[in-house]
């Protein structure tokens, strides 16, 4: 279970948008005051949602043995959104002229990133964290798991603990990587902005589509009655 939930919160995790911020923060007036606002309001924003999405499953009582259809539909549907985000963003693969407006709009500061990040400060940080950590299909996935395996507190407890911090990765991990090493973490991050901008959007497709091909070929195995 914990292994299952954990894969979904690791996929739910890959965020090179929410890295490069992490990097503009970390290379801001002042770094660890907008880091840990940042890495706050993407805390809040997943707790939040976490407990959300729990309450909620739990209250269709997926866990039950008799809902054993309706878990799996869930998951399956799950697994068809998640792939058809996956379609749409690869066909929405920019042309030079695409990537050309994208880069005047940045630039005049109409995009949302771009705005949050244009002054960084601790306001403009927890905001872009709640923003950029906002749930996803995989991470509803994750917690689905949680909520439909045990209502016992304890492994509850310690289920959604593992995909709070799993899908936190890209902040925790930058912030203590600075704490410990300021310049070799900034010159790390700043090294692979690059491949970020330029192959972010693959690696989100990528992502989408590994998930739903997962929850597509879990649900429709429930509702066969194999699992």
């Amino acid at each position: 279970m914990l292994a299952e939930a954990a894969g979904f919160a690791f996929l739910a995790a890959i965020s090179p948008t929410a890295l490069l911020v992490m990097s503009v923060f970390l290379s801001s007036a002042e770094p660890r005051r907008n880091a840990l606002m940042y890495s706050a309001g993407a805390a809040v924003m997943t707790v939040t949602a976490a407990v959300i999405a729990l309450i909620a499953l739990r209250a269709l009582a997926l866990n039950l043995p008799s809902r054993h259809d309706p878990l799996y539909g869930l998951r399956l549907g799950l697994g068809v959104l998640a792939l058809a985000a996956g379609v749409v963003l690869g066909w929405r693969r920019r042309s030079s002229r695409d990537v050309a407006a994208v880069a005047a709009e940045v630039k005049a500061g109409r995009n949302l990133v771009s705005r949050l990040t244009a002054q960084p400060g601790p306001r403009t940080a927890f905001t872009a964290g709640l923003v950029l950590f906002a749930p996803s299909i995989t991470f509803l996935a994750a917690v689905q798991v949680i909520a439909t395996y045990s209502t016992r507190p304890l492994v509850t407890f310690v289920g959604l603990l593992v995909v709070i911090v799993v899908c936190l990765l890209l902040v925790w991990v930058p912030l203590l990587g600075y704490l410990a090493a300021p310049a070799a973490t900034t010159g790390a991050l700043r090294a692979g902005n690059g491949w970020l901008r330029a192959h972010g959007w693959q690696v989100t497709v990528w992502a989408l589509v590994v998930g739903g091909v997962a929850l597509v070929v879990n649900g429709a195995l429930g509702l066969a009655g194999v699992l």
